[in-house]
């Protein structure tokens, strides 16, 4: 599997060369090739995740924080089995931390990586389920934790919940540096289930509430397309 790019405390960017070949045809990768999708590539961002870590470890007991330190970094070097599974008595593996720390914030972003590194080994049952763990009141991962949920669902090729997800993701704080690419993927689904009109004001969002996004040239071109074929 192709190793995501490393990141020092800035988000991983999401990869358009790992989407799922279940999606794969010559058009589809040619429209979407910028629009954030993929297994892995949808976000895995171990810097934001990490950052956050640090961020929220002033409220967690230094047991969970000392007990997680090895896994995320065996996680960080992409050793996904190490830091699942850990690296010996003294260092647990991301699945125990998670349900030994169950209720801290350690506990709780440990679900994250745990979730991620399953999308990243293509269990995405696995992975929902400790997505769906993850609960916090954080601008940039919860939303991030929603949209991989949704990744996970567009590999099972459950496009209705794909779609749950990525407007979970895209109402969830909005802003200019992330909510571009959910509404695109909001916009994807809703192409796959042939609900074109849907996808079109998904475009309209963009363009209208995100002017500045990189992603507003894509939107306007294929705004044009789906008003077309939602006629």
């Amino acid at each position: 599997m192709a190793k995501l790019k490393e990141s020092k405390g800035e988000p991983v960017a999401e990869n358009p060369e790992l989407v799922s070949n279940k999606f794969q045809t010559e058009d589809f990768l040619n429209k979407y090739k910028n629009v954030l999708f993929g297994i892995v590539g949808a976000a895995v961002l171990a810097g934001a995740g990490y950052f956050f870590y640090n961020h929220q470890k002033g409220s967690q007991n230094k047991e969970a924080q000392n007990a997680m330190f090895a896994s995320v970094i065996a996680f960080e070097e992409d050793s996904l089995d190490r830091a699942l599974k850990g690296l010996g008595p003294n260092a647990p593996g991301l699945l125990d931390v998670a349900d030994d720390f169950s209720g801290t914030n350690a506990g709780d972003l440990a679900n994250f990586y745990v979730g991620v590194a399953y999308l990243k080994k293509g269990k995405f049952e696995d992975a929902i389920s400790h997505l769906k763990e993850f609960n916090a009141n954080d601008l940039l991962v919860q939303a991030r934790a929603y949209s991989l949920i949704g990744d996970a669902y567009m590999e099972l090729k459950d496009v209705d919940n794909a779609i749950t997800y990525y407007k979970k993701a895209a109402d969830y704080k909005p802003n200019e540096q992330y909510t571009p690419s959910y509404l695109m993927k909001l916009a994807l689904a809703y192409e796959l289930s042939k609900n074109f009109g849907d996808a079109a004001k998904q475009y309209e969002k963009i363009i209208k509430d995100f002017p500045k996004a990189s992603e507003v040239m894509d939107a306007k071109k294929y705004l044009e397309q789906d008003l077309e074929r939602a006629k």
